[in-house]
């Protein structure tokens, strides 16, 4: 059968099966193009509609594949992390506009992948970054990734910040569960298939957040910033609960789609 044929058959849109295809294969997404009636061997016909059909029954592209592309990384992924979204690599953005220059103490705190704490790292290189994490499993795939990339941070198991010193981080950073835990979304797209710890904040979506906001001071030196990603329609209440602890310059910033996506302030204090 040739690569034509078999995109024709595929139960799934076909982007994505172009790119599934061309991951099967080893080349890239334009060879199929050139070459789409030459023949391909049955052992890759049959993983490609293996997976198609994985696909099609819920499992994210990203599983399937092992991979997703973020910042200027390419990350391992599994199905005990959540899948990097293009909209926090504004986090990371603004998290490298709050580091002086010289050695800087960064806490990420629920790395999942270890997708933060690495892009940061990658342009970085003296920054001292410890990612934390209460599933080891995560924690696994976010070594993994450090080692693929030779980018050294330090993993720490635990709940938020109990694994760590208190004092002298200059910046603690966050994308926590912030999935209200009624909310329709979680039965859409990849949401499903994604670790339900990693996406649900509880019964409102904010009740991860505001427990890191309410136990972050002791952990940051003085002028240091937390920065927090969240959902589109809780930058208000984000800002407030910034606010009412006590952080100054508390700010909200837009993703890719001009939607709130990003809140933090400055421990002044």
């Amino acid at each position: 059968m040739t690569a034509k044929e078999l995109l024709e058959q595929a139960p799934i849109e076909r982007y994505e099966a172009e790119v599934l295809l061309a991951h099967i294969l080893g080349v890239q997404r334009s060879w199929l193009f050139s070459h789409g009636d030459e023949g391909l061997a049955s052992d890759d016909e049959q993983a490609f509609m293996a997976h198609a059909r994985a696909r099609a029954s819920g499992e994210p592209l990203a599983y399937l594949m092992g991979y997703r592309n973020f910042w200027s990384l390419r990350l391992i992924v599994d199905q005990h992390v959540l899948i990097p979204r293009r909209e926090s690599e504004h986090l990371v953005e603004w998290a490298l506009e709050c580091l002086d220059t010289g050695e800087q103490k960064v806490l990420d705190l629920g790395t999942g992948s270890g997708a933060i704490a690495l892009a940061c790292k990658s342009e970085r290189s003296d920054l001292s970054i410890t990612g934390v994490d209460q599933s080891e499993q995560a924690l696994a795939c976010a070594r993994r990734n450090s080692e693929a990339l030779g980018l050294e941070v330090c993993w720490k198991q635990g709940s938020w910040f109990e694994p760590v010193e208190a004092g002298g981080w200059d910046l603690v950073v966050s994308n926590p569960p912030y999935i209200a835990a009624n909310d329709v979304h979680l039965g859409q797209g990849d949401l499903p298939a994604e670790p339900s710890g990693a996406l649900v904040g509880g019964k409102t979506g904010l009740e991860m957040i505001e427990h890191i906001v309410t136990e972050a001071p002791p952990y940051l030196r003085a002028s240091g910033w937390l920065l927090l990603e969240h959902g589109f329609d809780q930058g208000e209440p984000v800002r407030a609960l910034l606010s009412d602890r006590g952080f100054s310059h508390v700010a909200t910033r837009k993703d890719y789609s001009g939607q709130p996506r990003i809140s933090g302030g400055q421990w002044l204090n």
